[in-house]
């Protein structure tokens, strides 16, 4: 009873919204036709009284009367306003009878076809419904709430962690991997979701924790294709391109052919084989790597520095002409931070940040990057 008094209330308010303005007639045009009209026929008599007594020529009478006519009939003479408000009325009438229908037609629908009596349902009653029944957003807060009042249940958060990381929620996921992990023990499928949650979080570079779990993950599984595809990429974010695809073409070699990896696996070895082939035709010296610099620390002191300088200077000026590749500007810091000459490592990334662009993906993933070194951005 409360819900139809309500709704007749409502509606009532409604339908008197419109039906006011429709019963209002429009006085105001009716008494100004109506004035215009006696004045021209006050206008005629005297016209009549002067022809009368001759002070007005009997032609300039007629014409006279003839433009007053002529007003009369444009302000609407008595018939036309007549018929005016008689379909003035009509047309308030039909509007009185559409606005009246529309409740009456859709009460009368929602008595058929509606549940009136359904009591609403707070938040905790929707919660409590059956899961089949229940929205996304309904089903994670009902989670939520659950490990909220129960937070040692590893299986909840076990469930939880891979909907957060679908749904680009990756700080939530990586807390959620790691309670898992803690009350449930590690497998190889939770420490890869782990790294990956860390790496998306640090906008797709491999950290330091991430490539722990992705290891992690190797010792519990050797065969894990998430951990071997992210363990490959940081390869590459270290200057180790070679090494990469290398491990990206055993990757090939192992994974089965219905295997969803093997489409990311395949991409990233193309774009980088195609990044190091272009990177050697582009000038006839190496970019120095992580294994030349090793390599150098073995050979004689003047011979070791002529050959750093070469390949640095080398990678320097191709990334002059070609200021647009990232992992070519990783490289060169990463050169100068082994070296130990930090200024040169700094100035290299004020200049690349000013190539990628500070707040390009390039850039963001650049200054990470750097920042794993120790090194942060001039002002």
């Amino acid at each position: 009873m409360v819900f139809w008094f309500f709704a007749a209330l409502l509606t009532l308010g409604a339908s008197l919204a419109v039906l006011l303005p429709l019963a209002n007639r429009p006085k105001s045009l009716a008494a100004g036709s109506s004035h215009d009209i006696e004045v021209y026929r006050d206008q005629l008599a005297e016209l009549d009284r002067d022809a009368l007594r001759g002070l007005i020529r009997p032609e300039d009478a007629e014409q006279a009367k003839t433009e007053i006519a002529r007003r009369i009939i444009r302000a609407g003479g008595e018939e036309p306003l007549a018929s005016t408000q008689s379909w003035a009325l009509a047309g308030r009438g039909l509007g009185a009878v559409a606005v009246l229908a529309v409740p009456l037609i859709s009460w009368g629908l929602y008595a058929v076809i509606g549940s009136p009596d359904l009591p609403s349902q707070s938040l905790q009653e929707r919660l409590a419904q059956n899961p089949s029944d229940s929205s996304v957003d309904d089903l994670i807060a009902r989670a939520e709430g659950h490990l909220a009042e129960n937070p040692e249940d590893g299986r909840g958060w076990d469930v939880l962690a891979p909907i957060y990381l679908r749904l680009g929620r990756f700080d939530e996921a990586a807390t959620a991997y790691r309670n898992a992990t803690r009350l449930q023990g590690s497998t190889a499928i939770r420490a890869a979701g782990l790294g990956e949650a860390l790496t998306n979080a640090g906008s797709g570079v491999v950290s330091a924790d991430a490539q722990l779990a992705f290891e992690q993950a190797l010792v519990l599984d050797k065969d894990q294709p998430k951990a071997k595809f992210y363990l490959a990429t940081a390869l590459v974010q270290d200057g180790k391109s070679a090494e990469a695809i290398k491990a990206w073409e055993a990757m090939l070699t192992d994974l089965p052919d219905n295997s969803p990896w093997r489409e990311p696996v395949s991409q990233a070895l193309a774009e980088n084989t195609s990044r190091v082939t272009a990177s050697s035709t582009d000038t006839g010296t190496p970019s120095p790597t992580t294994d030349n610099i090793d390599a150098a620390a073995a050979m004689a002191p003047a011979d070791r520095n002529s050959m750093i300088e070469t390949m640095v200077a080398g990678l320097d000026e191709k990334l002059r002409q070609n200021p647009s590749d990232p992992e070519g500007w990783m490289r060169l810091m990463r050169s100068y931070v082994v070296l130990g000459r930090a200024g040169e490592a700094r100035a290299a990334l004020d200049r690349g940040l000013a190539a990628l662009g500070a707040t390009s993906d390039d850039g963001r993933k650049f200054a990470e990057f750097a920042a794993t070194l120790g090194l942060s951005a001039t002002e």
